[in-house]
């Protein structure tokens, strides 16, 4: 654990809490006070260390709340993404290595099973909670114990499929589940679809719903007394009301009893609401009204700003307290290279329309969204659904860019194979944070997407390695008939010049970086600047390496391969991503292949076979061996064992 955290002290009731049981010590009149501890101490701690905010902040009564409410850990309470869990943390045993949160050897961004015993469930993708929820619950019945279950989910989370799945599932079970719909319209940007409005509706019908509750208090009282006839008759009345009447009526199809929507800011109200909510049974729905960001002006205006932060900012004003970067100095994040780049491209091209899944800001296709509203959509915590609907766009003549994080295409992968690909339809796909994604960790890294996507028939896979070549590699795409992939990862870019326009490059082409005798870089994608300074370090020791920019692992340049294996006998190849079924993969079965490999000795650098934690990029890929440093070493190693085999 990093040793250099400074520490930050808690208020007076925060700092008596190191488990939930000492929540549930206290009085319920005392909860307000340490909520405010709470959202001061997340405030204090983001405010120097960075991560997210919003989230946490919006739901510190809630977590409270359900601490107090609720037996933890014996009873499970399970978070959606986790962006939302800084309070559950600090409440759980974690407020001394708070301060280490995201960084690297500290404590994880998100719940984690290998963290603590409250974190039952590891998340960071999003809409898994009930489903996971729902399991437990069985499992308890099977094993004829009583704990509680319960979900925790945005309105955002609950846009994506799987979340009704679960909740189809969990309301024909009758299974004693509780459901907390946390409801503050809005995820990392803001939500979209038909359930948004919906929930709207609901959260603007106060009146009806402290009305509604009462009635239902009088059923329930009804149903416990009486003769049968008089029991089954308030139930058939009760179940006629909620069918024509219940604002949540949508959830009641599900088979779940809807409670709310309630304040999700009056803890007290809240803390004796579930506490009701606990002594009741089968699945039920809370809906609670939150504001992202609650408690602190700054991210309560801009929730999108302030949904995370990652350098320091004053705690009172917000005004950022980073050193400020002269302008024109420095480098475009790559997301920018990319929506710049689909602009000028839908300009040109009026069949150019793009996709994303609730991601606008992270993949900065909202650019296009704010110049073309008409031309790119969000559809919300739905990846499948965003290949699917690019497949369909794709079949009507238009060219679907779809913008999501590789980590997040994974959940969308029957969809790349069955419905774009078996049908080669061109859909670009452009595949965000690729590679080690930083300090939200393995959830997070795109480590796989280059061996997924190289095992899809008619897929063309590509990456650049600078923004140049991604510029005229989404022009390659365009220009394609059929599926392509473009991965490129998180953060700046070179900085480099870029010329006008673009230039399409033959597909499965690559090229020659710079030329050596003593040994060859094979590089795929943006790691290969690290191969550029590698070289530049080894020239000063005498050992001239050359180096080779794939571009393409599918198809992959065979002219390309064979002058390197031509030339060469000591052959390194470097990838961000998992070596198994990688760019490194490909040369070697490429060059096994071809009846090149005699004589010639590969090396694969790239990603374990085991999930990376969370930290910088840099530490990562030094820590796995594919920084500039371990690069030089594998070079040494390589030569080394070749001449001491001499």
């Amino acid at each position: 654990m990093p040793q250099d955290a400074p520490t930050h002290t808690p208020g007076p009731l925060l700092a008596q809490i190191e488990s939930p049981a000492d929540i549930r010590a206290l009085s319920v009149e005392q909860l307000p006070q340490l909520c405010d501890e709470l959202r001061d101490f997340i405030v204090d701690i983001v405010s120097v260390h960075g991560g997210h905010f919003g989230a946490s902040l919006g739901v510190v009564e809630l977590t409270v709340a359900l601490h107090w409410a609720y037996d933890t850990p014996s009873d499970q309470l399970v978070w959606d993404v986790g962006h939302q869990a800084y309070g559950h943390k600090i409440l759980t045993g974690r407020r001394e290595a708070f301060p280490t949160n995201r960084k690297y050897g500290g404590l994880s961004g998100f719940p984690k099973r290998s963290e603590s015993e409250y974190d039952t469930f590891g998340v960071g993708h999003a809409s898994t909670s009930i489903s996971a929820a729902l399991g437990m619950a069985k499992a308890r019945d099977l094993k004829g114990t009583d704990q509680k279950v319960v979900a925790v989910i945005g309105d955002g989370s609950m846009t994506g499929g799987l979340a009704f799945e679960g909740l189809n599932n969990a309301g024909a079970t009758d299974s004693d589940l509780l459901v907390v719909l946390n409801d503050n319209r809005i995820s990392i940007d803001p939500n979209v679809g038909a359930l948004h409005e919906y929930l709207a509706t609901l959260s603007a019908s106060g009146k009806w719903n402290a009305l509604k509750g009462e009635v239902w208090e009088l059923f329930d009282k009804l149903k416990g007394v009486g003769g049968g006839h008089l029991q089954r008759l308030a139930a058939r009345v009760e179940d006629g009301l909620k069918a024509a009447l219940t604002p949540g009526m949508l959830f009641e199809a599900f088979g779940f009893r809807y409670i709310g929507p309630v304040d999700g800011h009056d803890v007290v109200a809240l803390a004796r609401q579930l506490q009701r909510v606990r002594k009741l049974g089968g699945p039920i729905l809370l809906h609670t009204l939150t504001v992202k960001g609650k408690g602190f002006a700054p991210a309560e205006a801009d929730q999108v700003k302030w949904h995370a932060q990652s350098s320091p900012f004053d705690k009172l004003t917000g005004k950022s307290l980073a050193t400020p970067t002269p302008a024109g100095t420095k480098p475009p994040k790559w997301q920018d290279v990319f929506g710049d780049a689909l602009i000028e491209l839908a300009e040109q091209d009026d069949r150019v329309v793009g996709v994303t899944a609730a991601m606008p800001s992270g993949t900065s296709l909202g650019k296009m969204m704010a110049e073309m509203p008409d031309r790119a959509f969000d559809v919300g915590i739905a990846e499948m659904h965003a290949v699917v609907f690019a497949a369909g766009l794709a079949t009507q003549g238009m060219r679907p860019f779809c913008a999501i994080y590789s980590t997040f295409l994974q959940r969308a992968y029957d969809g790349v194979v069955h419905d774009v690909a078996l049908q080669d339809l061109p859909v670009v796909f452009c595949m965000d944070r690729a590679g080690v994604a930083g300090a939200d960790g393995p959830t997070h890294h795109g480590a796989l997407d280059v061996s997924y996507m190289r095992a899809v028939q008619n897929m063309v896979v590509a990456a650049p390695m600078d923004e140049q070549d991604l510029r005229d590699l989404l022009y390659t795409a365009l220009q394609h008939d059929g599926p392509f992939a473009v991965r490129y990862p998180r953060g700046a870019a070179t900085g480099m010049a870029l010329r006008d326009g673009f230039e399409a490059i033959p597909i499965g082409k690559g090229r020659k970086i710079r030329d050596g005798a003593d040994l060859a870089f094979v590089t795929y994608g943006s790691i290969g600047q690290y191969a550029v300074e590698a070289c530049e370090r080894l020239d000063a020791d005498g050992v001239r390496a050359a180096h080779y920019d794939l571009r393409f692992v599918k198809p992959i340049d065979a002219a390309l391969l064979t002058e390197v294996f031509g030339r060469h006998t000591h052959v390194i190849t470097v990838e961000d991503g998992v070596r198994d079924g990688g760019a490194g993969s490909a040369v070697v079965e490429w060059a096994s292949d071809a009846g090149a490999l005699d004589g010639t000795r590969v090396v694969r650098l790239g990603l374990p076979d085991r999930f990376i934690e969370h930290g910088s990029q840099r530490q990562l890929h030094d820590e796995v061996g594919i920084g500039p440093d371990g690069i030089v070493r594998a070079a040494r190693a390589l030569l080394g064992a070749e001449a001491e085999a001499a």
